[in-house]
């Protein structure tokens, strides 16, 4: 899909981050959006910085199939149509594996993997009837393809949303239609993502463990030195116009994939992925 303008996307996880830089980049290049996120203030001045363009806005909880719907309804209803999909929403919880709660699991689960399947079921039947040209950008992480320490129940969520991607582009491709799909592989980038808890509900505990502090401290470190959401947005919109599925944001991650690959052929623990 090369031409953008005039066209119409929508971008989950909108009021901060990627998502922000997503609906800006998208509003330069002259689309209609409707962005969603469970955060009121941040949506409001996202849309307030997207000059020029149509914007519209709803609070939208991913992990809520309902909510989820109603934002396609609305979109369609108001919009007529639906170009560009950009399920970007997500979610960061760390610590050990064996330390995480059951419900941790769930809300990153909720947020990160069913934000994306809630986002397909509800947006994708209709694209697919359209029968134009048409793209779905699922924000998955390096995560979804390299495990590491501190992180088990993040990557878990996010190896998932890179299933479900690579299925989706397959299964688009058996019949015949013309969307197509990219899975963005980010890795270190200056969002929030390392304060995840300000969005976390409010019935699930706040007590910190150690090993959850310590991994908010290389996540902060990783954070802070990371690339800025533009780069990642500008990114974005490269692989659309260049129908590319596998999309990384930083040098480097290609020969760690191939070398992660050998060491399992191998039967062997992959190393420490490198997230910058």
């Amino acid at each position: 899909m090369r031409e953008l303008s005039g066209k119409v996307a929508v971008v989950t996880g909108a009021a901060s981050g990627i998502g922000r830089a997503l609906a800006l980049r998208l509003a330069a290049e002259g689309m209609t959006l409707m962005l969603a996120d469970v955060e009121p203030g941040g949506l409001a001045q996202t849309q307030a910085l997207a000059k020029g363009a149509k914007v519209l806005t709803q609070v939208t909880d991913v992990s809520d199939r309902a909510a989820v719907h109603h934002l396609a309804d609305r979109t369609f209803g108001e919009l007529g149509a639906v170009h560009l999909l950009c399920n970007n929403a997500g979610v960061f919880q760390g610590g050990h594996m064996w330390t995480r709660d059951p419900d941790d699991f769930a809300w990153l689960l909720g947020v990160n993997l069913w934000g994306v399947l809630h986002g397909i079921h509800a947006f994708v039947p209709r694209m697919i009837e359209q029968d134009t040209e048409g793209h779905i950008i699922n924000t998955v992480s390096i995560s979804g393809l390299f495990a590491a320490p501190y992180s088990g129940a993040y990557s878990v969520t996010k190896y998932a949303a890179f299933a479900a991607s690579q299925s989706l582009a397959q299964d688009l491709a058996m019949v015949g239609s013309k969307l197509k799909v990219t899975a963005l592989c980010p890795g270190g980038v200056q969002t929030g993502i390392n304060r995840s808890d300000r969005v976390r509900p409010s019935d699930l505990s706040t007590t910190r463990t150690q090993d959850e502090g310590d991994s908010l401290k290389i996540i902060d470190g990783i954070v802070e030195r990371g690339m800025d959401p533009a780069r990642v947005a500008d990114i974005a919109v490269e692989a659309v116009r260049e129908e590319r599925f596998l999309v990384f944001t930083h040098p480097g991650y290609g020969e760690g994939l191939r070398g992660q690959t050998e060491a399992l052929l191998e039967g062997k623990l992959p190393p420490l992925p490198l997230y910058e």
